[in-house]
């Protein structure tokens, strides 16, 4: 059944690995911050009379650039660089903003592509003026004319540069607002390209100085990846919801998916592979959780509101490899108990009550996928939601009052909220340019953050690897607020992922 893909693992994904390969440790890799952070080098292009400098905070992962420069415009540049080599397609993005009033209007920071590092190079520039201009500039050959396209986005905060098939991209916005992309089809830049944050205060004795945080560079999935057979590269985040500031904790090559903040704020629990990790923030360690047979373990992996309770999703070998919800000790059990009965049908686990009585999942029976509890003690299921459809991502308040969840029942997946019997079922997003899923409360429940996925994605689908956005909302409904923007999808939050005092979000991020 095409539905199958919308879950969180496929079986063919599950026996692609050997039992060695299963088993061994996720590939973590230390974060590759230099003393330019993801960067190779800075350098003042064009000469400019004052030399610019470049800091990187490692704590806040934000970079500070001062320079000067008589201008980024006409036949030549001037300004402070700060960049690595890169090939192929890509998408840059950051957050950034001057420090002080400043001197020139005309002072500039943002993104710029260049074929080398002389001034007169030919290049593509996502620009943000002092005065609020923003524009994607360009140069097409060496020494020729710098022209323009002018975006109705004025003094945004957050700017991301593209290039997807030779077409270029740039996308604005201030924070917690969709983004306004202009783009440009007629520049040919190489296929190795310098990319970098810049610096220029349009005025030669003149010293400006900006930060960038959040900064990305991100390789996307290749129009031939295979879901569910080939995997991106990974990254471990942790995000304020407040100030949408995001940190690095680690990288892997591996796919790691669906983070839980656990242990009073001291751990982080993910899949990969098929088996569960911890992470623990003091020590910047990782280790295997014991899950004994349930090694083929796929990300709705769910704590207990007081987490003595750990239920998992694993596919039963037994019944063919089908999705069934097990519990199990949190520090590691050789024999996870099984809840759902074989022969009834995929069983994903999204929710356990605050009473640890009974479990929330997405359901295939009767022939479609729909919301269930089921008795912790007895095994005995009771059926929640009944519609044609798809309903998924079912999660309790911390109250036990109300379940959360996710359905595309009146058109695009949208964000629902029912009472724990099923009643009473209330539709709580209306979005048109966005699918939303995967809506998580808040600890001290007053919030609920989920991920919504860019219109074009198919029907019920949550893929990996699409530029989507992380928005939060009050949990009795209103006006959503984007509080990231990510490239992931498919793992980046589908699991509950607060932390204990509210503030804070881990999710899963992706690049290649």
């Amino acid at each position: 059944m095409k539905k199958l893909l919308f879950f969180c693992v496929s079986i063919a994904m599950l026996y692609g690995f050997t039992l060695h390969e299963a088993t061994s440790m996720v590939n973590i890799q230390p974060n590759p911050f230099n003393k330019y952070g993801i960067f190779d080098h800075q350098i003042n292009i064009g000469k400019p009379t004052i030399s610019g400098t470049v800091a990187y905070d490692t704590g806040s992962q934000e970079y500070t650039l001062e320079g000067s420069g008589t201008n980024m415009w006409a036949n030549t540049d001037e300004f402070q660089y700060l960049y690595k080599s890169i090939q192929g397609d890509f998408i840059l993005r950051a957050h950034i903003r001057f420090v002080g009033e400043g001197v020139d209007p005309h002072r500039k920071i943002g993104w710029i592509i260049r074929n080398n590092l002389r001034g007169d190079s030919p290049h593509v520039n996502a620009s943000v003026h002092g005065d609020g201009l923003t524009s994607l500039q360009f140069r097409r050959e060496t020494g020729g004319e710098t022209e323009e396209v002018t975006s109705t986005d004025v003094a945004p905060d957050v700017v991301q540069l593209e290039r997807r098939e030779g077409v270029y991209y740039m996308s604005t916005a201030k924070f917690g607002e969709p983004f306004t992309t202009v783009k440009i089809e007629d520049v040919n830049l190489r296929n190795e390209v310098f990319v970098g944050l810049y610096i220029c205060s349009h005025n030669p004795e003149v010293v400006e100085k900006a930060v960038f945080s959040n900064v990305r560079i991100i390789k996307p999935a290749p129009k031939d990846l295979e879901p569910y057979r080939d995997y991106l590269g990974s990254n471990m985040e942790i995000m304020n919801v407040e100030t949408g500031h995001r940190k690095i904790l680690f990288n892997s090559a591996h796919s790691i998916q669906a983070p839980n903040w656990v242990n009073n704020d001291r751990e982080l629990v993910f899949n990969s592979n098929g088996f569960l990790y911890r992470y623990d923030f003091a020590t910047d360690e990782i280790s295997q959780i014991n899950s004994g047979f349930a090694v083929n373990n796929n990300n709705d992996h769910v704590f207990s509101f007081d987490e003595s309770i750990l239920g998992i999703s694993n596919h039963n070998q037994e019944d063919g490899g089908t999705s069934s919800i097990y519990i199990m000790d949190p520090k590691g059990d050789s024999l996870p108990r099984k809840i759902t009965k074989d022969g009834v049908g995929a069983s994903y686990l999204h929710g356990i009550s605050p009473d640890n009585k009974s479990m929330l999942f997405t359901g295939e029976r009767k022939g479609k996928y729909d919301l269930y509890s089921v008795d912790i003690a007895t095994g005995k299921e009771v059926q929640l939601t009944d519609t044609e459809n798809l309903d998924d991502g079912s999660e309790y308040s911390p109250d036990g009052k109300y379940i959360y969840f996710n359905s595309n029942r009146t058109g695009n997946m949208q964000l629902w909220r029912m009472k724990p019997d099923g009643s009473d079922q209330a539709q709580l997003t209306f979005d048109t340019a966005y699918k939303d899923w995967f809506p998580h409360v808040s600890p001290d429940g007053k919030w609920i953050v989920f991920i919504s996925f860019p219109p074009t994605i198919g029907f019920g689908e949550h893929p990996f690897y699409k530029q989507c956005t992380i928005r939060l909302m009050p949990a009795s409904g209103g006006v959503p607020t984007i509080v990231g923007y990510i490239y992931g999808g498919q793992g980046s939050i589908n699991v509950p992922s607060w932390s204990k005092d509210s503030k804070h979000i881990a999710l899963v991020t992706n690049s290649d």
